[in-house]
């Protein structure tokens, strides 16, 4: 059975690298960020259907993905951030996304105490929209009560912890 770690959370706090480190560190597969694929194809003036486009992404990637049967998946964000942008940018939940059940067993939210870095798909930098992103996507975990880990530190620092996590949580 594969157990399915999901990286979430603030932008700029290193989920698309610690993402492959991860995998490579259990030996499972990546599914990649569908959100930043699709910003640098469309832009970033998001509406109900660019985020609607981004949450069948995410699901398809990840069905393809569990088809190969990993021991492990690490996806690099999941529809719960496509909802925490919905929140964002739109002011409102999606439905369709509060419908959807294929949550991972544990998600990893880095800490934003990696310094913003803009890469043309990122939208909130300053310190205090970073602080409100992370709030919301903290209360998508919260609200459906799902496991969850603070990821603190930099480099390899950073994977350990994230190792540590998984540990603690009983899935290593």
């Amino acid at each position: 059975m594969t157990r399915h770690i999901c990286l979430h959370g603030a932008e700029s706090t290193g989920k698309s690298t610690l993402a492959p480190r991860l995998a490579l560190r259990l030996g499972g597969l990546v599914v990649p960020e569908y959100g930043r694929t699709y910003a640098e194809m469309h832009g970033t003036e998001f509406d109900a259907i660019d985020l609607l486009a981004i949450f069948d992404g995410h699901r398809a990637a990840t069905l393809a993905a569990l088809a190969e049967r990993p021991d492990w998946l690490v996806s690099d964000t999941d529809p719960l951030m496509t909802q925490a942008w919905a929140i964002m940018l739109l002011g409102r939940r999606l439905p369709e996304i509060d419908a959807w059940t294929d949550v991972a067993d544990l998600y990893l939210v880095p800490a934003t105490d990696l310094p913003w870095r803009e890469d043309g798909t990122r939208l909130f930098g300053s310190e205090l929209a970073r602080r409100q992103f992370m709030d919301v996507a903290i209360g998508e975990l919260e609200r459906r009560q799902l496991k969850w880990a603070w990821i603190e530190g930099e480099g390899d620092a950073r994977i350990d912890n994230a190792v540590a996590a998984i540990e603690a949580a009983g899935l290593l």
